[in-house]
């Protein structure tokens, strides 16, 4: 099905739901939703909303999957490759967590070659560019990227990593649709559609390496889920859950565009790697609320 479907989908949804919820035309008990029409009609209380899911629970066998290839403006979420492919090159022994950069806010645009800063007023995390100048360690700048979304740190990796081998490794992990092309705010590309782009299964295969210790050791995997765990927007995937359960996440955000992505922590069982990317959606509060009401009505499923 297309994307430009959704409308007909919607519809279609709705009406299916209606039916199992009132036992139209059916002879007995009425038969409860399907999670697929639950999210379905969720969806259709937002006009015109794209939504994106994929979720594996891989210890139970169990998978869901809603438009899962469509890609994405990556927004945000193109920051887990770039800790991916730091913590690789940790591994490498070609760079060290302790090891320290000199911090600067001036890049080149992929697209001319133009240079550009960044506005710490356009960042959620200002609080960096008091480094500026200074010397910054590598492991304190990818807790900043993850944890407060720092748009300096990320381009301050993605300089010293390079877009193509951050790429690479995405793609050697299961990636298979995720580009990363450039650092945040490069506005000469952006005009010229050269993004970073992903997929909601590209990311749960990304976070299903993670968990199985494909990007690192036991030692460079717990830091990394460590720093995930600390993040600070909390609104979407985590929201739709009951309060205290653990999530390992990063979330990304542009105009009327909202993703979450991660593993979430089922007590007693092993994790489950989600990811819900949603567009078109003008309000955030609208668009977190439907991805919470997604990501609980899949926690309640597996519940089951």
């Amino acid at each position: 099905m297309r994307l430009s479907s959704f409308r007909c989908a919607m519809m279609l949804a709705v009406a299916l739901a209606f039916v199992g919820s009132t036992g139209c035309g059916l002879i007995g008990a009425r038969k409860p939703l399907s999670v697929r029409q639950q999210i379905w009609a969720r969806i259709a209380k937002v006009p015109g909303a794209q939504v994106s899911i994929s979720m594996r629970d891989v210890e139970r066998g169990l998978a869901f999957d809603l438009y899962p290839d469509t890609v994405f403006h990556a927004a945000s979420l193109m920051k887990v490759p770039v800790l991916f492919a730091l913590y690789d090159a940790f591994a490498t022994g070609r760079l060290r967590p302790d090891q320290t950069i000199r911090l600067v806010n001036q890049f080149r645009s992929i697209a001319d070659s133009s240079t550009y800063v960044l506005d710490p007023a356009d960042d959620s995390d200002s609080t960096v560019y008091a480094r500026v100048g200074q010397e910054v360690a590598l492991r304190w700048l990818a807790e900043r990227m993850i944890t407060h979304s720092s748009n300096l740190a990320t381009n301050a990796l993605i300089t010293l990593l390079e877009p193509t081998k951050i790429t690479a490794l995405a793609r050697e992990l299961g990636a298979k649709n995720t580009l990363v092309l450039r650092g945040v705010e490069d506005t000469p590309a952006f005009r010229k559609g050269m993004n970073n782009v992903t997929t909601a299964s590209d990311m749960v295969m990304l976070f299903i390496a993670l968990q199985s210790r494909r990007v690192g050791d036991s030692t460079a995997t717990a830091d990394m889920l460590h720093i995930l765990e600390q993040q600070a927007f909390n609104s979407q995937i985590p929201a739709g859950l009951p309060p205290g359960t653990p999530v390992a996440h990063k979330t990304g955000s542009i105009t009327a565009t909202r993703h979450d992505a991660g593993l979430v922590y089922p007590p007693g069982k092993a994790p489950y790697a989600i990811a819900i990317m949603t567009r078109n959606i003008a309000d955030p509060q609208v668009a977190d609320a439907l991805a919470a009401d997604c990501s609980r009505l899949i926690w309640e499923w597996l519940a089951k």
